[in-house]
């Protein structure tokens, strides 16, 4: 049913910093009469980030304010646009981390579409999902599959996009031999994804105490990021080594851990430089590259896979209303390893 609503009008409740670092207010706003192109969903659930942590902070130097955070959203439809598609009121959805995007450039009409110039976060100069309701385009909003545990599938719409997409868009083959460094809120994603692609994945982290719970998560090994020797202990050994985290490391040894035509892959917001050797490219043919989310197409693989395999994300739970004491928790290192805001608005 593609039933057309432009009746949405009423005021949405949220929760709103009114400037860098303060902490989350309620928030009421108008989002006016819904768009054409719009969808309407009522949220049950919304992960939180450390992108929201940035945002919220201006650290990217590209928030305004008031702002919403929630960019991992699950929900039910409540309203469609006349020209919405593929979608139909009551539909259990996700939406990640873009909202919009023009669907008329050449990234958009190639299926790249979140690498649109004019993309619209979910998050910047856009409301987002910390609200009893949002709107995205309709074709950022994603239907949920059958099997997925839809209480906790909102990290799967970034954090899982974001360490999925490049297994596929990379050619990573289940024979091959995967480093995921950063055993985080993106990183034991990653080797819960890499393992059940079927590869030997290799975990680093910079804490002991995570080595026996990654295992669990399907790492056949774990090794100390800390630890220089034992990183250059695994030289020529790996094929494709996925970078989680937002820290600096020891960026040679991790290049070395690299076979021939192997790949380091990042995708964690390092802010700092990362400086590679030209012969460490040439002698071994590898390569650097780096990517954010997914287009709407990968969105939705990443969520077919995960539901196939039963992959999800070890989370930690706080109603909405104690949104500032979840932003406390993550600031503070200690989620576990995401955490889900339940919607509890009254």
């Amino acid at each position: 049913m593609n039933a057309a609503s432009n009746q949405s009008t009423s005021t949405i409740r949220a929760w709103a910093a009114t400037g860098p670092g303060k902490p989350l207010e309620p928030y009421t706003y108008d989002p006016g009469p819904l768009k054409a192109d719009e969808v309407e969903v009522a949220v049950e659930h919304s992960g939180l980030c450390h992108s929201d942590l940035s945002v919220v902070s201006n650290e990217w130097g590209m928030s305004q304010y008031p702002l919403i955070p929630g960019h991992e959203v699950v929900g039910r439809v409540t309203a469609l646009g006349s020209q919405a598609k593929g979608l139909s009121v009551g539909q259990r959805v996700g939406v990640g981390w873009t909202a919009a995007s023009c669907m008329h450039c050449r990234p958009c009409l190639s299926g790249n579409q979140h690498l649109c110039p004019t993309a619209t976060p979910t998050i910047i100069d856009h409301p987002g999902g910390f609200a009893e309701r949002m709107r995205a385009h309709w074709a950022w909003v994603i239907p949920l599959p059958d099997g997925l545990d839809v209480s906790t599938a909102g990290p799967l719409l970034c954090a899982g996009v974001t360490v999925f997409s490049p297994l596929l868009n990379f050619g990573v083959k289940p024979t091959d031999r995967v480093g995921i460094v950063g055993i985080g809120g993106l990183g034991h994603l990653g080797v819960k994804f890499a393992a059940a692609w079927g590869c030997e994945v290799t975990a680093f982290t910079s804490s002991e105490a995570k080595m026996p719970e990654a295992k669990s998560m399907g790492a056949h090994r774990a090794v100390s990021s800390r630890n220089s020797d034992a990183v250059r202990a695994l030289a020529g050994s790996l094929d494709f080594l996925l970078v989680t985290v937002n820290v600096t490391l020891d960026w040679p040894a991790m290049m070395a851990t690299l076979g021939p035509k192997g790949r380091m892959h990042v995708v964690g917001a390092v802010l700092e430089p990362i400086p590679i050797s030209a012969f460490d490219l040439i002698s071994g043919e590898r390569s650097v590259s780096g990517s954010p989310t997914g287009a709407p197409v990968t969105l939705a693989k990443t969520l077919e896979f995960a539901a196939r395999h039963r992959i999800a994300p070890t989370v930690e739970r706080f109603p909405m209303s104690r949104v500032n004491d979840a932003l406390a928790r993550l600031q503070s290192g200690k989620a576990h390893y995401r955490i889900i805001l339940d919607a509890d608005f009254k």
